[in-house]
């Protein structure tokens, strides 16, 4: 295992910034998701941990050392892309190997990293396969042995699920899961899918235009977003937002809402203490929203128009004040459309944004 540490790094391509100046210290045996929308700098920042691109500013390293400015090679990584890029003429075992007799490792030290790959990764039988004779799934579970016969410190994973079906990204995300578990070793995990972020991660650095906007666990990042990005990023379906104003007068603190509804926020918990008449976003998740109503909770007023069956689960949509807004509810609850209903939710499970800048209150 090794610790990877990034200071203020910043990459640039003539004018245009991709990252500015990021800080992140990864430690031993962490599991670290990069998410966030294309074009956020996410791979940039992967690739540079990588060596396969130069950093303007900053240094990497990894394991204590200094490797800024060393070839990928000797940065002690083992990196798995979106593309399986395997040798199409080679078996399966000559794909695993081919790195190690590149490099001059014996014969007998192939055959058992080669083998140890295989056992981890449940490849055995395919060892004598070629790439074209494997499904997408059997495909990138060699891709990742290629990286883990290498037996290096630290795994960076550039989107590898994106070319697959629901069905085996479900299933290769438990792998990738389970392989930490196996290995402990430190894992850099590059995605813009929120669910492979939070069910893999131990902590989840959410970037937007080159920079980390909230780096914690996946449970602090969607019960407590730093912002109005981050809340409305992760999550499926997003965050409802409801636009509104503070007020403290008439005893506590509320929100007012579209003509005049007044929307307690008892139990909240401020950041920094409420401004009567201040412009703020009120966020709820759509579980956290119900019919029924809730021992010392608020209201809100909303018009449902679609209940949209999800198996599981069903999502009634409706506007809130004018707003799109969802509602998750048990398959078999009737929910009320085309017509105004009150819904209920506990505001210290919600979430409150100044309308300005997007930063939590």
């Amino acid at each position: 295992m090794a610790s990877v540490s990034i200071r203020d790094l910043a990459v640039r391509f003539g004018a245009v910034t991709v990252l500015q100046k990021l800080r992140l210290d990864i430690a031993e045996g962490e599991f670290i998701v990069l998410l966030g929308p294309s074009g956020c700098g996410k791979s940039t920042l992967l690739n540079a941990v990588a060596g396969l691109l130069d950093v303007s500013e900053g240094q990497v390293w990894i394991g204590g050392k200094n490797v800024t400015w060393e070839e990928p090679k000797d940065r002690g990584i083992g990196m798995v892309f979106q593309s399986y890029a395997l040798y199409p003429s080679m078996s399966v075992r000559k794909n695993l190997s081919f790195g190690l007799r590149v490099a001059g490792l014996p014969k007998a030290e192939v055959e058992h990293r080669v083998a140890r790959a295989a056992k981890i990764l449940q490849i055995e039988p395919l060892l004598d396969r070629r790439p074209s004779q494997l499904s997408g799934g059997q495909r990138q579970r060699v891709a990742i042995g290629r990286a883990l016969v290498r037996d290096v410190d630290v795994f960076l994973f550039d989107e590898p699920l994106s070319n697959l079906d629901a069905k085996l990204r479900t299933e290769l995300r438990v792998e990738i899961k389970r392989l930490h578990q196996e290995l402990g070793s430190t894992m850099i995990y590059v995605t813009h899918d929120q669910i492979e972020a939070l069910t893999l991660a131990d902590r989840v650095a959410v970037m937007s235009g080159g920079l980390i906007q909230q780096l914690a666990t996946p449970k602090e990042i969607y019960r407590r977003p730093v912002n109005r990005f981050v809340a409305g990023f992760v999550g499926s379906p997003s965050m409802n937002f409801v636009e509104g104003r503070l007020s403290t007068t008439g005893g506590g603190v509320a929100l007012e809402v579209g003509e005049g509804a007044r929307v307690p926020l008892d139990g909240y918990v401020f950041a920094t203490p409420p401004q009567d008449g201040r412009p703020a976003t009120l966020g709820v998740r759509p579980e956290q929203l119900t019919l029924a109503a809730v021992e010392g909770g608020s209201r809100l007023p909303v018009v449902f128009n679609l209940v949209e069956s999800m198996g599981a689960d069903s999502l009634a949509w409706g506007r809130i004040a004018g707003a799109l807004a969802s509602m998750r509810v048990e398959p078999e609850e009737e929910v009320p459309t085309g017509r105004p209903v009150e819904i209920f939710f506990h505001p210290e499970h919600a979430s409150l944004f100044d309308a300005k800048t997007g930063e939590r209150l």
